[in-house]
């Protein structure tokens, strides 16, 4: 399959570190309620209770509904952020754009969540090859994004796309990641656009 991303595509306005760019931590939800109102209840209805769940590039709030999962595990990139969030049992600080691989065992989690992160993958292919390592056969993955990123850290690709042009990128990761099928979900709840993409291991 060709490369998704062009080194052209790969790149940011600010390339610098990214452990330095979030070095300091931002309490800030990066969406309107609207739209993060509507997440949580897409994650009620792609999960259940006692789940086992995996919060990539996650932050001081996952999101997810007022269930009682198993175990959920928060990545991310500030550990002050991660610390903060209630819902995660632990966490771990990487940067994906360096290492893709994941410290986590194969199998090992029903659902993945990536919410408003997406933008930032250098290498995504590679990345969502491992959510998809992580996930349970049936597992499901749900990436979702709006119109709002960091410009100087959101890569080229990304900056130089429309919203429908975006989802269809995800898609494209997700077929390069080894995922059977996905399904997109857009909506405007509020002033932020909607849009999730939801992936499947098996058909």
């Amino acid at each position: 399959m060709p490369a998704i991303l062009s080194d052209r595509d790969r790149q940011e306005l600010d390339d610098g570190d990214d452990r330095a760019f979030y070095g300091s931590p931002r309490f800030v939800t990066h969406a309107d309620d609207g739209f993060l109102d509507r997440l949580t209840d897409l994650y009620a209805e792609l999960s259940e209770p006692g789940d086992r769940v995996f919060d990539a590039m996650s932050s001081w709030v996952s999101f997810l509904p007022a269930y009682d999962y198993e175990h959920v595990v928060g990545h991310g990139l500030n550990e002050e952020e991660l610390a903060a969030n209630d819902r995660l049992d632990e966490y771990f600080v990487q940067n994906f754009n360096h290492d893709q691989s994941l410290p986590l065992a194969t199998d090992k989690f029903d659902v993945l969540c990536c919410a408003l992160s997406v933008q930032y993958l250098q290498y995504p292919a590679d990345a969502f090859e491992e959510f998809g390592r992580v996930l349970a056969p049936d597992g499901t993955a749900v990436v979702s994004f709006t119109n709002r990123m960091f410009p100087t850290k959101a890569i080229r690709g990304w900056r130089q796309r429309s919203m429908d042009e975006r989802a269809t990128l995800v898609e494209q990761y997700f077929e390069a990641g080894g995922f059977a099928e996905t399904t997109r979900v857009t909506d405007q709840p509020d002033t932020d656009p909607f849009y999730t993409v939801v992936g499947s291991r098996s058909e």
